[in-house]
Protein backbone atom coordinates (compact mmCIF):
# COMPACT_ATOMS: atom_id res chain seq x y z
CA UNK A 1 0.00 0.00 0.00
CA UNK A 2 1.45 3.30 -0.98
CA UNK A 3 0.79 6.29 0.70
CA UNK A 4 0.48 10.05 -0.41
CA UNK A 5 0.37 13.15 1.57
CA UNK A 6 -3.25 14.96 0.15
CA UNK A 7 -2.18 18.44 -0.80
CA UNK A 8 -4.18 20.90 0.98
CA UNK A 9 -6.53 23.56 -1.29
CA UNK A 10 -4.10 26.22 -0.95
CA UNK A 11 -1.45 23.55 -1.96
CA UNK A 12 -3.53 22.89 -5.04
CA UNK A 13 -4.30 26.17 -5.72
CA UNK A 14 -0.95 27.44 -6.06
CA UNK A 15 0.52 24.32 -7.56
CA UNK A 16 -2.17 24.98 -10.56
CA UNK A 17 -1.14 28.64 -10.60
CA UNK A 18 2.72 27.78 -10.65
CA UNK A 19 1.89 25.15 -13.38
CA UNK A 20 -0.09 27.84 -15.45
CA UNK A 21 2.73 30.33 -15.05
CA UNK A 22 5.26 28.32 -16.48
CA UNK A 23 2.94 26.78 -19.37
CA UNK A 24 2.16 30.89 -20.32
CA UNK A 25 5.90 31.82 -20.35
CA UNK A 26 6.64 28.23 -21.97
CA UNK A 27 4.38 28.85 -24.67
CA UNK A 28 3.58 33.01 -25.09
CA UNK A 29 0.64 34.52 -26.30
CA UNK A 30 -1.60 31.27 -25.19
CA UNK A 31 -3.80 32.09 -22.51
CA UNK A 32 -4.07 29.79 -19.39
CA UNK A 33 -6.62 29.04 -16.95
CA UNK A 34 -6.13 30.65 -13.37
CA UNK A 35 -7.84 28.36 -10.36
CA UNK A 36 -9.09 31.91 -9.55
CA UNK A 37 -9.29 35.45 -10.31
CA UNK A 38 -6.67 38.11 -9.69
CA UNK A 39 -3.31 38.87 -9.12
CA UNK A 40 -3.43 37.63 -5.43
CA UNK A 41 -3.02 34.08 -6.66
CA UNK A 42 0.30 34.65 -8.26
CA UNK A 43 1.54 36.27 -5.18
CA UNK A 44 1.46 32.88 -3.25
CA UNK A 45 2.39 30.84 -6.28
CA UNK A 46 5.72 32.87 -6.72
CA UNK A 47 6.79 34.57 -3.80
CA UNK A 48 9.02 33.74 -0.76
CA UNK A 49 10.97 35.08 1.94
CA UNK A 50 13.81 35.24 -1.14
CA UNK A 51 12.36 37.18 -2.96
CA UNK A 52 12.19 41.34 -3.23
CA UNK A 53 9.13 42.60 -4.45
CA UNK A 54 6.97 45.67 -5.66
CA UNK A 55 3.16 45.84 -5.27
CA UNK A 56 1.66 49.35 -5.77
CA UNK A 57 -1.51 47.65 -4.01
CA UNK A 58 -2.08 47.46 -0.82
CA UNK A 59 -3.69 44.34 -0.09
CA UNK A 60 -0.85 42.75 -2.55
CA UNK A 61 2.14 44.24 -0.64
CA UNK A 62 0.58 43.18 2.76
CA UNK A 63 -0.06 39.27 1.31
CA UNK A 64 3.97 39.60 0.07
CA UNK A 65 5.11 40.53 3.26
CA UNK A 66 3.59 37.87 4.84
CA UNK A 67 5.27 35.79 3.12
CA UNK A 68 8.71 37.24 4.23
CA UNK A 69 9.44 39.02 0.85
CA UNK A 70 11.16 42.40 0.85
CA UNK A 71 9.44 44.80 0.09
CA UNK A 72 11.20 47.24 -2.40
CA UNK A 73 11.05 50.11 -4.89
CA UNK A 74 10.55 48.59 -8.47
CA UNK A 75 13.99 49.03 -9.71
CA UNK A 76 14.75 46.77 -7.10
CA UNK A 77 12.32 44.39 -7.62
CA UNK A 78 12.49 40.55 -8.59
CA UNK A 79 8.32 40.68 -9.09
CA UNK A 80 6.16 43.74 -9.08
CA UNK A 81 2.43 43.49 -8.87
CA UNK A 82 0.56 45.85 -10.56
CA UNK A 83 -3.40 45.86 -11.11
CA UNK A 84 -2.53 49.20 -13.11
CA UNK A 85 0.47 49.58 -15.31
CA UNK A 86 1.76 52.62 -15.46
CA UNK A 87 3.50 54.28 -18.61
CA UNK A 88 6.81 54.73 -17.05
CA UNK A 89 7.16 51.50 -15.45
CA UNK A 90 8.87 49.76 -18.76
CA UNK A 91 11.61 52.16 -18.11
CA UNK A 92 12.10 51.44 -14.14
CA UNK A 93 12.29 47.24 -13.95
CA UNK A 94 15.07 45.38 -13.45
CA UNK A 95 16.57 44.19 -17.07
CA UNK A 96 19.36 42.04 -15.50
CA UNK A 97 22.77 42.16 -17.50
CA UNK A 98 24.89 40.26 -20.04
CA UNK A 99 26.21 38.05 -17.68
CA UNK A 100 23.20 37.91 -15.48
CA UNK A 101 20.22 38.42 -17.36
CA UNK A 102 18.24 36.45 -14.93
CA UNK A 103 18.23 38.82 -12.66
CA UNK A 104 15.88 40.64 -14.94
CA UNK A 105 12.26 41.51 -12.72
CA UNK A 106 8.97 39.70 -13.70
CA UNK A 107 5.98 42.32 -13.93
CA UNK A 108 2.46 40.47 -13.11
CA UNK A 109 -0.23 42.77 -14.41
CA UNK A 110 -4.22 43.71 -14.77
CA UNK A 111 -4.80 43.63 -18.82
CA UNK A 112 -7.97 43.08 -20.54
CA UNK A 113 -7.77 40.05 -22.89
CA UNK A 114 -10.22 40.73 -26.70
CA UNK A 115 -10.44 44.40 -26.11
CA UNK A 116 -7.26 47.13 -26.68
CA UNK A 117 -3.84 46.72 -29.33
CA UNK A 118 -3.54 43.93 -31.76
CA UNK A 119 -0.12 42.97 -31.01
CA UNK A 120 1.75 39.77 -32.86
CA UNK A 121 4.13 38.17 -30.80
CA UNK A 122 7.47 36.35 -32.11
CA UNK A 123 10.67 34.40 -31.00
CA UNK A 124 10.99 31.08 -29.07
CA UNK A 125 8.43 29.04 -27.89
CA UNK A 126 5.64 30.52 -30.47
CA UNK A 127 5.00 28.42 -33.01
CA UNK A 128 4.99 31.26 -36.19
CA UNK A 129 3.57 34.11 -34.98
CA UNK A 130 0.28 34.57 -32.37
CA UNK A 131 -1.88 37.22 -32.85
CA UNK A 132 -3.83 38.60 -28.94
CA UNK A 133 -5.76 41.57 -28.49
CA UNK A 134 -4.66 42.92 -25.22
CA UNK A 135 -6.14 46.35 -23.45
CA UNK A 136 -5.53 48.01 -19.85
CA UNK A 137 -1.97 48.52 -20.48
CA UNK A 138 -0.57 52.03 -21.69
CA UNK A 139 -0.73 53.57 -25.32
CA UNK A 140 2.69 53.34 -25.86
CA UNK A 141 3.54 50.98 -23.43
CA UNK A 142 4.95 48.21 -26.07
CA UNK A 143 7.31 50.59 -27.39
CA UNK A 144 8.37 51.20 -24.05
CA UNK A 145 9.07 47.54 -23.89
CA UNK A 146 11.18 47.40 -26.38
CA UNK A 147 13.26 50.05 -26.09
CA UNK A 148 13.84 48.65 -22.41
CA UNK A 149 14.98 45.51 -24.03
CA UNK A 150 18.10 44.49 -25.08
CA UNK A 151 18.23 40.48 -25.68
CA UNK A 152 19.44 38.27 -23.10
CA UNK A 153 18.57 41.60 -20.97
CA UNK A 154 14.74 42.26 -20.40
CA UNK A 155 11.38 41.45 -17.88
CA UNK A 156 9.19 38.66 -18.24
CA UNK A 157 5.67 39.48 -18.14
CA UNK A 158 2.47 37.46 -17.17
CA UNK A 159 -0.82 39.52 -17.66
CA UNK A 160 -3.37 38.42 -16.26
CA UNK A 161 -7.38 39.31 -17.07
CA UNK A 162 -9.92 37.94 -14.12
CA UNK A 163 -8.79 34.10 -13.71
CA UNK A 164 -7.04 34.23 -17.69
CA UNK A 165 -2.90 34.64 -18.29
CA UNK A 166 -0.85 35.31 -20.55
CA UNK A 167 3.11 34.96 -20.31
CA UNK A 168 5.27 37.47 -22.61
CA UNK A 169 9.22 36.47 -21.79
CA UNK A 170 11.83 38.39 -22.91
CA UNK A 171 12.54 36.82 -26.10
CA UNK A 172 9.60 37.18 -27.07
CA UNK A 173 9.01 40.25 -29.59
CA UNK A 174 5.84 42.24 -29.56
CA UNK A 175 4.91 44.20 -32.83
CA UNK A 176 2.12 46.31 -32.38
CA UNK A 177 -0.33 45.63 -35.73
Amino acid sequence: MRLQPVPSDFEARCNATFDAVMWALARPGVMRDLPQAGLAQVVEALIDRECAVHCPDEALAMLARRTGAELVAPEAADHVFAETVTPEMPDRLACGSDLHPEDGATLVAGAVFGAGQRVCLTGPGVDGEVIVIIGGLPGDFWQRRARAMRYPMGFEMLLVDGARLIGVPRSTVVEVL
